[in-house]
């Protein structure tokens, strides 16, 4: 017999005072009532009830027992009540990965917006370039920026994200504008470094839409964007980082973008989640408002 439905019923019978009294209204009989109790007995190897034909008292177990009982079953209500709760109300701690560039100019920005519609969902926010396991690290989504590997993992596309190449003035002044992405190959450029080598491949769409891959040289590589840009803001080189970035460096002319008249080269970007047959609503909620204030469509 099921353990939890034994104790529930047992409890009924110690609050009702007889079995009789406990099958009513619960859809089964005092035999029924009966076989439940003498199952726990048997599990227990002890007597809970001293039983005549007029009247049972708790014996010494079973009155601890009933004691016990009645506190895990009400743990129990509360688990189920707070488990529905979440499901239909934003509640809980959410955590999520997002690359360190994405973390601090996009969702950091955006979360008094969130936090101020869900009161009680408390964001873990953990920036980090690599690709973090949802499992493993207990995330409930990350952001990932590329093409994504096949995985089993629900992807919702996000706005994509530009790459723009520019140098701060000093640099350019003292090594000339480059006039076309092959041009790339007598200038210093500055180059993300992954744990799989530098970035020095550099991809550009041209006026007429063909991609073009430009090997770019340099003398310096960085694993982290904040870092390069710092090092271009410098004048030693030129960066190809995202637009986020750099967007008010290019705006107060601390950098000037190269190559204006090209599309600018863009990287997927997709919020992440595992497969749920219906998702928690504080997943829900902010999958949601990333996909309001970050979506494709988003003004």
């Amino acid at each position: 017999m099921d353990r939890f439905a034994s104790m529930s019923v047992f409890v009924r019978v110690v609050e009702r005072g007889s079995f009789a009294a406990a099958a009513e209204g619960s859809g089964m009989t005092a035999t029924m009532i009966g076989n439940h109790i003498r199952a726990l007995e048997h599990l227990l190897g002890a007597r809970l009830l001293n039983r005549t034909t007029r009247r049972q008292n708790l014996t010494e177990i079973g009155r601890s027992y009933y004691e016990q009982c009645v506190s895990i079953l009400a743990q129990l209500q509360s688990a189920e009540i707070d488990a529905r709760d979440m499901r239909t109300r934003p509640r809980g701690r959410l955590r999520v990965s997002a690359p360190i560039i994405y973390a601090a100019h996009r969702l950091a920005p955006a979360m008094k917006d969130y936090l101020d519609r869900h009161p009680d969902v408390h964001v873990e926010l953990v920036p980090s370039d690599r690709m973090v396991d949802l499992v493993d690290g207990g995330f409930d989504a990350a952001i990932r920026v590329g093409l994504l590997p096949d995985s089993n993992l629900i992807a919702r596309p996000l706005a994509p994200s530009p790459r723009i190449a520019c140098a701060a003035p000093d640099y350019l002044a003292r090594h000339g504008m480059p006039a076309v992405p092959a041009d790339l190959t007598k200038h210093n450029c500055l180059a993300f470094g992954y744990d799989s080598g530098p970035d020095r491949d550099w991809h550009f769409i041209l006026a007429d839409g063909s991609q073009q891959t430009v090997h770019v040289p340099g003398r310096l590589d960085i694993n982290s964007g904040q870092a390069l840009r710092e090092a271009a803001l410098s004048g030693l080189g030129i960066i190809l980082m995202p637009e986020m970035l750099l967007e008010n460096d290019l705006a107060e002319g601390k950098l000037i973008r190269l190559f204006p008249d090209l599309p600018a080269p863009t990287f997927p970007v997709q919020i992440v989640y595992l497969p749920e047959r219906k998702l928690t609503a504080k997943l829900a909620s902010f999958v949601d408002f990333m996909l309001e204030r970050f979506g494709p469509d988003a003004g």
